[in-house]
C-alpha cells in the first residue's frame, strides 16, 4: 500500500482467540510499513531487559496477581513512542478490557494521538474451537502449523524449519478454548460496542480466506487517507 495519511494511525485489531487478529495485524503492518504491537511481545521485552516497569509487574506477577492497567498502558506507551511507531502502529491483544481502553485513549490524547481503526474479525465459536484444535507449535523454534490450513510439508509430527517436535500447546485444548471464549465475551467483547460508539469500528467477515480478509482490512485503512 502506498497510501498517505494525514496523521499517525494507530489500530486496534480485535476478535476473539483464533479469530487470526495476529495473522491479519503482520499482513497490514508489512503493507503499511508500520509495527505490529502485541501487549504480550512489550511484557516479555520489560520483563527480559529488567527495566523499571518490567520490574514493577514482576512483583504483581510473582504473586499471582493481574498486573494493574496502569502499569500496563504506561508500558503500551513507552512502546508507541518509539521511533518505529511515528507514523503508527497495530495494537494487538491490546486493550483488552474497557478500562483499558479508556485509559489508552486518554494517554494517546495527551499526545494529540488516537485510535483512528478498530476492526474486529468475527469468526463462529466453532470455526474458532477447530482453528484452535488443529494448531500445532513446534517445541524448538516456535514455528506456527495448522494441521487442515498449513500443514508441515513433510512429517506431520516435526517442524519444517528445525525439525523440532510440533505439539498442541494446552490452551488450544477445545474444553480450554471454550474457556478463553467465556473470558472473551466477558471482558473484550464490550470494546466492540466501545469502538462503535466511538465511530471506528469496522466489522470484518474473518471465517473467509487470509488474503480476503487482508483485502477488507486495507480497504478500510485506504478510506481514511
Amino acid at each position: 500500500m502506498t497510501t498517505s495519511f494525514k496523521e499517525p494511525l494507530f489500530i486496534v485489531m480485535m476478535g476473539a482467540p483464533g479469530a487470526g487478529k495476529g495473522t491479519q495485524a503482520r499482513l497490514l503492518c508489512e503493507a503499511l510499513g508500520i509495527p505490529q504491537v502485541s501487549s504480550g511481545d512489550i511484557f516479555r521485552e520489560n520483563l527480559k531487559n529488567q527495566t523499571p516497569l518490567g520490574l514493577l509487574a514482576r512483583q504483581y506477577m510473582d504473586k499471582g496477581a493481574l498486573v494493574p492497567d496502569d502499569v500496563t498502558i504506561n508500558m503500551v506507551m513507552d512502546r508507541l513512542a518509539q521511533p518505529d511507531c511515528a507514523a503508527g502502529a497495530v495494537l494487538d491483544g491490546f486493550p483488552r478490557t474497557l478500562a483499558q481502553a479508556a485509559a489508552l485513549d486518554a494517554a494517546l490524547r495527551e499526545r494529540d494521538l488516537r485510535v483512528r481503526l478498530a476492526p474486529v474479525l468475527e469468526v463462529s465459536d466453532e470455526a474458532v474451537i477447530n482453528r484452535l484444535a488443529g494448531r500445532r507449535v513446534c517445541r524448538n523454534c516456535q514455528a506456527m502449523y495448522h494441521l487442515e490450513f498449513n500443514p508441515p510439508a513433510g512429517d506431520p509430527t516435526r517442524c519444517d524449519k528445525c525439525g523440532g517436535e510440533l505439539y498442541r500447546r494446552a490452551d488450544d485444548d477445545p474444553e480450554t478454548v471454550r474457556n478463553r471464549l467465556f473470558v472473551y465475551y466477558k471482558q473484550t467483547a464490550p470494546l466492540v460496542g466501545y469502538y462503535f460508539a466511538h465511530g471506528v469500528l469496522k466489522p470484518v467477515d474473518g471465517d473467509r480466506p487470509i488474503e480476503v480478509v487482508q483485502a477488507d482490512l486495507r480497504a478500510a485503512v485506504a478510506a481514511l487517507a
